[in-house]
């Protein structure tokens, strides 16, 4: 008789590896209960509670962080601790789940249990995050910023211009944007670890571009604008055609005309540097220049904004200037930072940055209103802009560094050359190579004794102090200020020989100067100090009206006077300007970018008209 075997229940039944229903059953719900438990856990491992439950976090970098555009902005949108230190992906969030553990052990340690414990560690921890951000193409940033969801349009210049410079060159985001939630602190590299840690990645070259940037591309490859946004004014549109009276005019042309014919130096004020040049032949100018029709000449609007201590030296360090690999690059200070002149101004003259001895009410931009014309033998200029109320220095005896000149307007010019320049960065500077860190008011000006006791007292005149100075005349120029040097490179001049070669050779920046105390003019040049003569191939005429400067300049296009740039119709030339209002002097005065100046030159941004 056969006994039947009995089936086995469900549970019972083997179906892998001999394991049962029932088993693998148990084992899944244990497997779903610890998965769920383990993820709760990593969780709630980031949130902001979390990651400021211990005190060295929430009473250092959670103050910084309050403080920032990533905790509070116009969006609502915030980025807790974890949306930038935690990766998203499960297996990378993990793994630096696992990296955390050491900070566990330095937290039991008390390695950072102090404010001063933690500001002793906090270049080596912030160096750890940029170097893992690096390695991954800055991640965690492009949770939210993405290249490809960016619109360009929004963006202000500088952004744009980085941002498209970035993607084509293999950057990455963290490249740039160091310091943006916590205190700074990559201003404590030396300049080789920031280059070092902004070199491009060679596998992000040529990454795709979406349709907006490439669309911004063919635009700017066809020399179309991109799209700016438009800067607050100051003057009105009526006030930009305000003439001055013929009888004015006239008396004030009478006067430049009698300076014109003057070889000798004119007299300066204390703070001026003045050497006579060697003059030539008086050159007799047009008396003024009625005879333009400056109504038909459309006026370009620039800015002039209050620099503060921005000298050559700062823009060419990095942990000063993030701007700086651009700019050695060959990009335009203008191409950055056009529109962006009056926050730029604002900034500094509120002393937040660049300016330890901040004048309150002192305004921190010009709104300038230039036009220009010529007649093939004369380079005419009109300069007009707004008044501004009388605002007493604090730091000088009667509130006014200049109390003969309410104004002074100065123009510098050199040749625009990008293959071979006569002057290193004026192409993109225009007249910021001639400021250095060792000029007067600047963070490492000379003390007195120095200067007068210095060998080169008998070369230069060191009676005021040190002003402008190029590159061109140093043998070299202190850019880091490493070990505690001092910036710049006063004492560093080149030989005689040297120095008259550079000026033959046209390096140096050919300077013109109004000033409304006197009407004078005063026409000289840069090399190795500051050169200034009576006006032998310039003149001026000035007046305030209804609130409104205006400035009319008369330059011979041609000249045989050293440290004169003679111009030609065909060619363009770097130009900048800076105004000292309000009887200030030094440094403290209002200065543009550099600009091109054309003839008969659409592509120019100061285009000279012939009438």
């Amino acid at each position: 008789m056969t006994t039947s075997k009995s089936k086995p229940g469900f549970f019972s039944r083997k179906i892998m590896l001999g394991a049962s229903v029932g088993a693998a059953l148990f084992f899944m719900l244990v497997g779903v209960i610890f998965w769920g438990g383990f993820n709760t856990a990593m969780e709630a491992t980031n949130t902001m509670e979390f990651c400021i439950s211990c005190h060295e976090m929430k009473d250092n970098v959670y103050k910084e962080y309050k403080e920032t555009k990533h905790f509070s902005n116009r969006s609502g949108v915030r980025a807790s601790c974890s949306d930038c230190h935690v990766p998203d992906p499960w297996v990378h969030k993990v793994v630096r789940k696992v990296q955390a553990s050491k900070e566990l052990l330095h937290k039991a340690l008390g390695t950072i249990d102090t404010p001063e414990k933690f500001d002793a560690h906090r270049l080596v921890m912030a160096r750890r995050v940029w170097t893992a951000m690096k390695s991954t193409d800055s991640r965690e940033c492009r949770n939210c910023h993405d290249f490809d969801s960016m619109d360009p349009a929004e963006q202000k210049k500088r952004s744009r211009k980085q941002h498209l410079s970035g993607m084509q060159s293999g950057n990455t985001c963290i490249d740039c944007h160091k310091g943006i939630a916590h205190t700074k602190v990559h201003d404590e590299l030396t300049e080789e670890e920031l280059d070092q840690l902004a070199l491009p990645n060679p596998k992000l070259i040529g990454r795709p571009l979406a349709s907006q940037w490439q669309a911004l591309v063919e635009a700017e490859n066809k020399g179309a604008e991109a799209p700016t946004k438009t800067i607050p004014t100051q003057a009105s549109e009526a006030q930009t055609e305000v003439e001055a009276p013929a009888d004015t005019v006239d008396e004030a042309a009478a006067q430049v005309a009698v300076s014109a014919i003057d070889n000798k130096a004119v007299p300066v004020s204390e703070d001026t540097q003045t050497i006579a040049a060697t003059a030539s032949t008086p050159v007799v100018l047009p008396a003024n220049s009625k005879e333009i029709a400056w109504s038909a000449i459309e006026a370009t609007e620039i800015v002039l904004f209050y620099p503060g201590q921005s000298s050559m030296e700062w823009m060419l360090k990095g942990s000063d200037h993030g701007g700086k690999r651009a700019f050695t690059k060959g990009d335009r200070c203008v191409e950055c930072h056009q529109d962006e002149e009056v926050d730029i101004g604002d900034l500094i003259i509120s002393g937040e940055k660049l300016e330890p001895t901040p004048i309150a009410g002192k305004r921190g931009y010009i709104n300038l209103n230039i036009q220009a014309a010529h007649n093939k033998e004369f380079l005419y200029m009109r300069f007009q802009w707004e008044d501004t109320e009388h605002v007493a220095i604090p730091f000088v005896d009667g509130g006014k560094q200049d109390p003969d000149n309410q104004i002074k307007l100065a123009l510098m010019l050199t040749t625009d050359n990008e293959e071979n320049p006569k002057v290193e960065y004026a192409e993109r500077a225009g007249c910021w190579q001639s400021c250095h860190q060792d000029n007067n008011d600047m963070p490492d000006q000379p003390d007195k004794a120095i200067l007068s006791s210095s060998p080169l007292a008998a070369r230069l005149d060191l009676s005021h102090g040190f002003t402008k100075y190029l590159k061109e005349s140093r043998t070299e120029i202190e850019i880091d200020g490493k070990d505690g040097k001092p910036r710049g490179g006063w004492d560093k001049l080149k030989t005689e020989a040297e120095i008259q070669a550079a000026l033959e050779n046209g390096s140096f920046m050919d300077l013109l100067r109004y000033k409304s105390g006197t009407g004078e003019a005063e026409d000289g040049y840069i090399l190795a100090e500051r050169v200034m003569t009576g006006g032998q191939g310039v003149s001026f005429i000035g007046e305030l009206k209804d609130g409104l400067w205006t400035v009319e300049m008369v330059r011979k296009l041609t000249s045989e006077q050293p440290g004169d740039i003679s111009m030609v119709l065909d060619q363009r030339y770097n130009i900048g300007f800076a105004i000292h209002d309000d009887y200030s002097s030094s440094r403290f005065h209002h200065v543009s970018l550099g600009f091109k100046l054309g003839f008969d030159d659409d592509g120019a941004e100061i285009n000279a008209i012939a009438q």
